[in-house]
């Protein structure tokens, strides 16, 4: 399993809104919500585009270009155009500090 990097504090993240963050091959979209922080791969599954500058409500994302829906959690793909799910990072709060854990299996999608 890889070791969890520090991306940022929580208090730096706007909330309901996404920011990108990337370390090594890994481009990554944070999600502030509520007191929940979430990570996902930062590729649409089906185009390619930024989940971080799509639109959040009800638990997901939208991508800017098409529309396909995320679901914040599970990476799921809830609407067409997309069919593929998109990565899930495992994020850890520690003292503020907001770390990321990379998904143990990568998938063709990954960023």
């Amino acid at each position: 399993m890889s070791a969890a990097v520090r991306v940022g504090a929580v208090s730096d993240l706007p909330t309901d809104r996404g920011v990108r963050v990337e370390w090594d091959d890994h481009r990554v979209a944070l999600f502030r919500i509520g007191d929940d922080v979430y990570a996902i791969g930062d590729r649409c599954s089906h185009a390619e585009a930024s989940l971080a500058e799509g639109l959040v409500f009800d638990g997901a994302v939208e991508c800017p270009r098409h529309g396909a829906e995320f679901d914040l959690g599970t990476g799921a793909a809830g609407s067409l155009p997309a069919t593929t799910p998109v990565p899930v990072y495992t994020v850890t709060i520690d003292d503020g500090d907001v770390f990321l854990t990379p998904p143990t299996v990568p998938t063709s999608e990954e960023s």
